[in-house]
């Protein structure tokens, strides 16, 4: 098990499903794992997507070179949205875990810095919405990571405070 912040990692769960999410601090957090969750199942979708037909990489990503894509080079790309998926549901399942919540803000920024790469490097994508949603998905997702941190991190020194 990794580093926690807070005690039991199903106490979050339990509170937000009993709709005691616990203050404002509990909330967010709540809202925080709903979202990992959603973009989650959003991920594997498109994992499915690239694996059944690789044009879908080529018509909605990288739209400025689409001659580029290949079926391995889709399903490498499926592969990769599908390990962030799991990590993220993970991070969703357990967010008191702090090594796997730094693994799944890691993935948030390992996307935004490929999309952006992409974009204003490579020229292999173009500014269209099949750029915009993962760009903006990744960008929320850091910003709604970086302060789910500071809850964590307040609510874990209450608990150390509560010990003591």
């Amino acid at each position: 098990m990794g580093a926690r912040w807070g005690w039991a990692p199903r106490g979050a769960g339990a509170q937000c499903a009993a709709g005691r999410p616990g203050g404002r601090m509990g909330r967010f957090l709540c809202v925080l794992r709903s979202w990992l969750l959603m973009v989650s199942v959003i991920a594997a979708g498109n994992t499915l997507q690239c694996f059944r037909d690789y044009s879908f990489v080529s018509e909605k990503l990288y739209t400025a070179s689409p001659g580029l894509v290949n079926g391995l080079q889709a399903r490498t790309f499926g592969v990769w949205t599908l390990l962030s998926s799991v990590v993220r549901c993970l991070c969703a399942l357990d967010i008191r875990n702090q090594t796997l919540y730094y693994i799944t803000l890691f993935t948030f920024v390992v996307a935004l810095a490929h999309f952006l790469s992409e974009v204003f490097i490579y020229h292999t994508a173009a500014l269209t919405m099949g750029i915009m949603a993962p760009l903006m998905v990744a960008s929320f997702s850091i910003l709604g990571m970086l302060i789910g941190l500071q809850y964590l991190e307040v609510e874990a020194q209450s608990q150390n405070k509560k010990k003591n």
